[in-house]
């Protein structure tokens, strides 16, 4: 029987407690985090990068590396003038720099480096300015990846295969994207209209739509205490973070994940199921 003198241990005594406990208790404290969620002791943003955290470590950098054959290089023997333009196309900030091929990596290539060229083109050595490659295996664990990167002020690390041939590349966006959740997505609805209709009686909804703009577009009078959001309101009727393909419905409307990753939601179908009546 409980000592009624002795303090009842609060969740973060016992989510602490868990911490420190063997590997085997992983699904314990993940049920412990939800159950802290129900209680609005933390919100889905919170839960998602507890969970992200801890997937970090079971994960390994094959898990996350872009695959050799969407790396995108530079040719050591080519002119600047030449791969300058492919550099501004891609976008990126940083490129291997090959011989022959994909396997002979010379260095990784700043961007910003190039503005060396620009003041003094004359002068300008490509060999001079590239970087030391960071090789890393494809079983290597996440977090130690992570590790590893912070100690060498690496952000990007060459994923080499048992045989020593480059796989693919990992970087550091990659790593934290699975704590926080995609940094940068071009298939997110930013710049469109967060209602668009599509066949039927259904509209592709972003899921930051205000629901204040939501119930206006169809006339209902949805709400949920403290929620602002579509999305937020389906997090909170469901009590969890749903997955692509996970359902919700009202008396009026069948709301469909398009897209999720286990932080957030970035989009939903809506279809009307019956004659709107403000539900």
């Amino acid at each position: 029987m409980d000592d009624p003198a002795k303090p009842r241990s609060s969740w973060l005594d016992r989510l602490s407690a868990l911490l420190l406990r063997e590997a085997e208790d992983r699904s314990e404290l993940i049920e412990q985090l939800h159950a802290a969620f129900e209680r609005n002791l933390l919100d889905a943003e919170a839960l998602g990068m507890i969970e992200g955290v801890l997937s970090v470590s079971e994960l390994t950098v094959r898990d996350v590396m872009i695959p050799r054959s969407q790396v995108n290089v530079v040719r050591s023997a080519d002119p600047i003038d030449k791969f300058l333009p492919f550099i501004i196309e891609t976008g990126h900030s940083r490129f291997p720099v090959v011989g022959e091929d994909k396997d002979d990596v010379k260095g990784i290539l700043l961007a910003k480096d190039l503005l060396r060229y620009f003041l003094n083109p004359e002068n300008f050595s490509l060999e001079e300015v590239i970087r030391p490659p960071l090789f890393v295996p494809e079983s290597k664990p996440l977090n130690l990846l992570l590790r590893e990167f912070r100690s060498s002020h690496n952000h990007l690390a060459l994923v080499v295969d048992e045989y020593g041939g480059i796989a693919g590349l990992a970087t550091i966006e990659d790593v934290i994207e699975q704590i926080v959740g995609e940094i940068e997505d071009e298939f997110d609805l930013e710049g469109e209209e967060d209602i668009i209709p599509v066949k039927g009686h259904r509209y592709r909804v972003n899921a930051l739509t205000p629901l204040d703009d939501f119930n206006r577009y169809f006339d209902t009078r949805l709400e949920e205490n403290d929620i602002d959001t579509v999305g937020g309101l389906v997090v909170s009727r469901l009590g969890f973070v749903p997955k692509r393909g996970d359902i919700h419905e009202t008396e009026a409307f069948r709301f469909t994940v398009l897209k999720a990753d286990s932080r957030r939601l970035f989009s939903l179908l809506v279809e009307k199921l019956s004659p709107l009546s403000g539900t």
